[in-house]
């Protein structure tokens, strides 16, 4: 039986698309994997909620995503990357420091974003974003597996003025830096997903689950895509079923939510697995 390190690598090399849903705790992790997916991430933004805590840079403790990372990370057989977003660290050095500390969670992948944080500059420059995408990739280095970088351009979501063109130029310099997965958030355009596939010289991740976005795996898969993600969508969706559950039971005084429920016998089979442990 190969690695998770290795089976994840192999995702990202065959040439196949496939899809990487993103879980928040243990349990939501557990029910992916059983479900058949074949590699699963986390989500910053699920766990930022989970925690009561707004999907904002800098609200969620770089201790608590390595908690619950490793909780994830050790439930499942199969690969799990994690959500680092900007790595923890504005600085080369810190992402070293904290790229280690992530290795070090059982994960065999992670993805670094290039977002500041600062409102007035909210992409770190070019250079700066390439040196922190060459310690991350040093940092992997040290703990000699198939970890699988992946490198995001935030230039949709900051709003730049030229963000498809800063995109490729941007992800094509961290491919070029060690990057081995490139990521541009913010596209739910398939035109414009097929004109990133043809100008980047590497693994492309998408984004699905955004509300009204109509792009299937199918057309994703036309389109050369190697890796689809989620993101917070699942979470947000679990979320939104507390809220309607709520709502139904304070307003109209019933329980029809509780139809849709898995039965606790079915739960405590799938939590009681071998690989279900603390």
């Amino acid at each position: 039986m190969i690695d998770k390190a290795t089976k994840f690598k192999q995702l990202h090399t065959l040439g196949e698309t496939f899809i990487m849903a993103n879980a928040w705790n243990a349990g939501s992790a557990v029910m992916l994997e059983e479900a058949g997916f074949e590699a699963i991430a986390t989500t910053s933004a699920g766990v930022a909620y989970s925690h009561a805590l707004p999907d904002y840079a800098g609200r969620l403790s770089f201790h608590t995503a390595l908690v619950e990372t490793r909780r994830i990370a050790k439930v499942v057989r199969i690969p799990v990357s994690m959500d680092a977003e900007n790595g923890y660290g504005d600085t080369p050095e810190s992402v070293f420091e904290n790229m280690q500390k992530i290795v070090a969670t059982g994960v065999v992948g992670a993805s670094i974003e290039d977002y500041s944080g600062n409102k007035d500059k909210p992409l770190y420059s070019i250079d700066l974003a390439v040196e922190r995408i060459r310690s991350a990739k040093a940092a992997i280095a040290d703990s000699n597996t198939a970890f699988i970088l992946t490198a995001r351009a935030e230039c949709f979501l900051t709003g730049h003025p030229n963000a498809f063109a800063e995109s490729v130029n941007r992800v094509n310099r961290y491919q070029e830096a060690g990057a081995d997965c490139l990521f541009v958030p913010g596209i739910s355009n398939i035109a414009m997903i097929k004109e990133l596939v043809k100008e980047v010289n590497g693994p492309i991740n998408v984004v699905m689950g955004l509300s009204g976005t109509p792009i299937s795996l199918a057309q994703l898969k036309d389109a050369g895509v190697t890796r689809i993600s989620i993101g917070g969508s699942l979470a947000r969706a679990t979320f939104a079923l507390v809220k309607s559950a709520a709502k139904e039971m304070l307003e109209k005084g019933t329980f029809k939510f509780a139809d849709q429920q898995i039965a606790d016998e079915e739960l405590g089979r799938l939590f009681s697995k071998p690989s279900v442990k603390e």
